[in-house]
């Protein structure tokens, strides 16, 4: 990691490239599917996965549920139009947040939500430039939440999200997310029917998609990089059924970056999952060693983000950006909302 630099991993993505709507049905997204083997690609679409899973794999998903973060109302006393965007619950009622504009919304302000149905109070400021804010209200925070808040699309989507579950998995039921576990979408219920119908455990994990996914990588030099920490849960259950499929000679498959970074933080040096509950900041990049990650469905990442290297550790580097550019020239839609690659 010492001689990587962010700039290696960049590519050139025209903006019509990035998907502003969801595909429907879910599972016509296209597939690229790469064989690290032998280096092999096909171009197929996303119902067509379960020609890849035999009943010796495991599939391994995160069931994190977005929360509508996105909150917009005013400051008190100015009227100035504020911005918040929850990323972490720290205590009932104190959350860490991204807050705009900045320059308005030091320690001591107060803002106000829905006419006044919700009042933020900034406690102070983080290391990296957020807030802590402690929320006032009558009755339920989550219901106050759902009727005010907004889903927190990313900055590169401009276009109005029609359906709040669009931007939700189908099996997503534990909230905490201020992002969506985005490879995870192109699942309809009727494709992971046919999934379990084939004798494929499809295993829940969790990871709290967090502060990480809105932060640009802003050192040439990734050694000085730093990774903000996200909840993860792996249960004794999750962690004995992925070790006694991979001790039988299965395959882990993970869905999203996300599932990848829950098991290797979770794994040993031997390879074995461990039950845990806690933070994970781990950063993975080409030269590390996957300990419970056997084959990956993803979406295609920003240049130059930390999705991409982690692909990039999987892949190989000079492959990752090879199969992105024949993506690019074969039109898939990326991010988001777009297109997905299996990676065996």
């Amino acid at each position: 990691m010492n001689t990587l630099k962010t700039s290696d991993f960049d590519y050139n993505l025209p903006e019509e490239r990035i998907a502003q709507t969801p595909m429907e049905p879910r599972d016509h997204s296209r597939l690229l599917v790469y064989n690290r083997a032998d280096q092999s690609i096909q171009h197929l679409h996303f119902y067509d996965l379960p020609r890849f899973l035999t009943p010796k794999d495991i599939l391994v998903v995160n069931e994190t549920k977005v929360i509508p973060a996105r909150l917009l109302g005013e400051k008190d006393g100015t009227g100035v139009p504020v911005e918040l965007l929850l990323l972490k619950r720290l205590e009932k009622d104190v959350w860490e947040t991204l807050v705009r504009p900045g320059r308005r919304l030091k320690p001591g302000a107060t803002c106000s939500f829905g006419g006044g149905l919700l009042r933020a109070e900034i406690i102070d400021s983080t290391d990296d430039g957020g807030r802590r804010v402690r929320f006032h209200y009558q009755g339920v925070f989550e219901e106050l939440l759902d009727q005010l808040g907004q889903m927190p699309l990313p900055p590169y989507i401009h276009e109005k999200l029609e359906n709040k579950g669009r931007y939700q998995t189908v099996y997503a039921k534990q909230e905490g997310s201020a992002a969506a576990p985005t490879a995870g979408l192109h699942f309809t219920p009727e494709l992971m029917q046919q999934i379990a119908d084939m004798g494929v455990p499809i295993q829940p994990v969790l990871l709290h998609v967090g502060l990480g996914t809105f932060r640009p990588v802003k050192e040439e030099d990734l050694s000085n990089h730093h990774m903000h920490v996200e909840h993860f849960e792996v249960t004794p259950e999750a962690a004995d059924r992925i070790n006694a499929v991979r001790a039988a000679g299965g395959r882990c498959i993970c869905v999203g970056t996300t599932s990848v970074r829950t098991l290797e933080s979770a794994s040993t040096e031997d390879n074995i999952v461990q039950a845990q509950s806690g933070d994970t900041g781990i950063f993975i990049t080409p030269g590390y060693r996957f300990r419970a990650t056997d084959a990956l469905i993803t979406n295609f990442h920003l240049p130059q983000s930390t999705l991409l290297m982690l692909i990039s550790a999987l892949m190989g580097r000079e492959e990752a950006l090879r199969v992105y550019n024949i993506a690019v020239e074969e039109k898939y839609r990326f991010f988001s909302f777009g297109d997905a690659m299996l990676i065996l």
